[in-house]
């Protein structure tokens, strides 16, 4: 998983990467992410190199802390993220992981803070918006495609 957080919006969008190899996690920062912006990282390898040519990239050692300044204000989405996998969801089945990270990329976006105060109301009227003309069936939910039915 790979998360970027648009510090200015303040509102994060996350990805399942196949690996975590330098091309991989760099190239997924080049699609998000503005030429000459502040990107902030841990301590990757796969940070290491090449993103200093686009970025003004600063990173935490996670070894010594999790926060440095500004660097790894996203801890609280993942940390949220986490939480909910191992302690609300429990079985999470790989196929599925994808929509716990759209879940949780909606709720930590759509979070009510001081400047902005969202309500229930104002985040079910959005969540219902995004589901209009969108049909997940059955055998789509289950993972069960090729699979027969039970009954």
């Amino acid at each position: 998983m790979q998360g970027i957080l648009d510090r200015i919006a303040r509102q994060v969008c996350a990805t399942i990467v196949p690996n975590v190899k330098r091309e991989t996690l760099q190239n997924e920062i080049l699609k998000q992410v503005k030429f000459g912006t502040k990107v902030y990282t841990d301590d990757a390898v796969a940070y290491e190199q090449g993103l200093q040519r686009r970025f003004v990239h600063e990173f935490v050692n996670k070894t010594e802390s999790y926060v440095s300044g500004r660097v790894q204000e996203s801890e609280n989405f993942w940390s949220l993220l986490k939480r909910g996998l191992k302690g609300t969801y429990v079985a999470v089945e790989p196929f599925h992981l994808e929509r716990y990270i759209d879940e949780q990329v909606f709720r930590f976006n759509n979070r009510g803070t001081k400047d902005s105060p969202l309500n229930d109301s104002d985040r079910f009227d959005d969540a219902v918006r995004q589901i209009v003309g969108k049909r997940l069936t059955y055998k789509e939910l289950t993972g069960k495609t090729n699979a027969q039915q039970p009954f």
